[in-house]
């Protein structure tokens, strides 16, 4: 009997145990979490379609870009060969020499000895009188004249290389223009546009600069015309100054009688 009983008594548990392994089935619940499913699978859907359509427009974008950029180019990837040339002219020291520089340069020494490669008469720095005594001519007087021969020789250099520069940068306006005509994208149309103008502006730059070489040498003639002038000035007033002068030492020295001479009767 006891046995029985500690048999059934091992026995019961092991009954509820294996009862409460059945799985209890709910059929509400499992459509619900059916249309719950479906409801996370639609609105993945439309999150999946959303994308596409992102993505597609991100393409048509692209592919506007890459039409754009075939139609207007690339600024960065067009390169001008004369933009080189063109910016070290720019950049350069200009030719011409100020009139400060000029006048600062002047040497009586070259106005008497310069002739312009034959072209004038050789002054000299000195000459003979007819007794045969030679005369050296004072340098520092003719300074002037060599100010003037400083700012001619200056103007003649300044157009020599004008003339050099003005060749070269109408060749380079012909070749932006002729680039200009085959261009194929508007970046290529707006650097050209740029480089063009540029070159017209360089061109005109030397005009300014020749004018500017020239009106040097006219302001130091025209200083040179005006000592001149000052200089018969002063030399009259000081003629007159002497012969005053002269014309009263004179009548100091020799005064005129004012009474009649008496000769002797015997």
């Amino acid at each position: 009997m006891k046995k029985l009983i500690a048999i059934v008594a091992v026995a019961l548990p092991l009954a509820f145990s294996a009862q409460a392994q059945f799985i209890v089935f709910d059929p509400t619940s499992n459509i619900q979490q059916i249309l719950d499913e479906a409801e996370n699978l639609a609105e993945y859907a439309i999150m999946i379609d959303d994308e596409v359509n992102q993505i597609e427009t991100l393409g048509d974008q692209l592919s506007e870009f890459k039409n754009y950029e075939s139609l207007f180019g690339s600024p960065s990837s067009v390169s001008l060969s004369v933009v080189s040339p063109l910016d070290s002219d720019l950049t350069a020291t200009e030719p011409g020499q100020n009139l400060e520089i000029l006048v600062g340069n002047a040497n009586g020494n070259i106005a008497l000895t310069y002739n312009d490669g034959g072209i004038y008469a050789t002054v000299g720095a000195s000459f003979q009188t007819p007794g045969g005594q030679t005369i050296q001519r004072p340098a520092d007087q003719y300074e002037k004249y060599s100010a003037v021969i400083n700012s001619a020789s200056n103007y003649v250099a300044v157009a020599d290389n004008a003339a050099q520069r003005r060749a070269t940068i109408k060749d380079e306006i012909a070749q932006t223009t002729e680039d200009l005509q085959n261009a194929t994208t508007d970046a290529q149309v707006q650097k050209l546009h740029a480089v063009l103008t540029s070159l017209n502006g360089d061109l005109a730059s030397t005009d300014d600069e020749l004018n500017q070489a020239a009106d040097s040498a006219v302001i130091q003639d025209i200083q040179n015309r005006n000592d001149q002038q000052k200089q018969a000035v002063a030399l009259t007033e000081q003629q007159n100054a002497e012969f005053e002068e002269s014309v009263s030492n004179y009548n100091v020295k020799f005064q005129l009688l004012d009474t009649p001479t008496a000769f002797p009767t015997q």
